[in-house]
């Protein structure tokens, strides 16, 4: 009876997009497409030993339930000209609403994430520059958003840990 009340207040307080399982094959699915994006639905059913239908609706399900965001190239920002990258936390007026910050931050291409925070800060921001000097300016572009108060940077050395997602995907298919 226990687990079957925690069952239902889990459902009941954690988004519907947040309880989607990942079974072994979508792990392997999934390993395989983050490794060889243009492999194919028929390659990829010939090398996971399943049929193309089961590979195209499993890749259907997994994209539809939100677990596969996209399918577009991992774009090294240095290779394209912005070797620098540094983090920005952001405070902005009380009351003002992240979302309209959000959208201003948006239109600025430099910045490519940002993320609602708890703490002293409000925002924190991932943004790239050509160089310190360019830097100067994203930065210089962000603090006159309207309601952002103050921002704190600071600049990546090096990147330790890229951008992963595929020990968690193991993890998961291990529950």
């Amino acid at each position: 009876m226990l687990a079957t009340s925690l069952d239902y207040l889990v459902r009941l307080t954690i988004p519907r997009r947040c309880q989607v399982s990942v079974d072994e094959l979508d792990g392997r699915i999934l390993r395989l497409f983050a490794a060889e994006p243009r492999v194919g639905v028929l390659e990829a059913s010939r090398r996971l030993g399943v049929a193309r239908g089961t590979v195209q609706a499993r890749l259907d399900r997994l994209q539809r339930d939100g677990v596969v965001r996209g399918w577009g190239p991992d774009i090294d920002t240095t290779a394209i000209g912005y070797p620098v990258t540094a983090f920005a936390t952001l405070q902005i007026e009380q009351g003002s609403g992240h979302t309209t910050v959000a959208e201003a931050l948006a239109r600025i291409p430099e910045v490519l994430e940002v993320h609602t925070i708890t703490g002293a800060e409000d925002l924190w921001c991932r943004i790239v520059a050509r160089s310190n000097a360019d830097l100067q300016r994203v930065i210089d572009q962000v603090v006159i958003v309207r309601s952002i108060q103050r921002a704190s940077t600071v600049i990546a050395l090096a990147e330790q840990i890229p951008h992963r997602v595929l020990p968690l995907v193991e993890a998961a298919t291990k529950n």
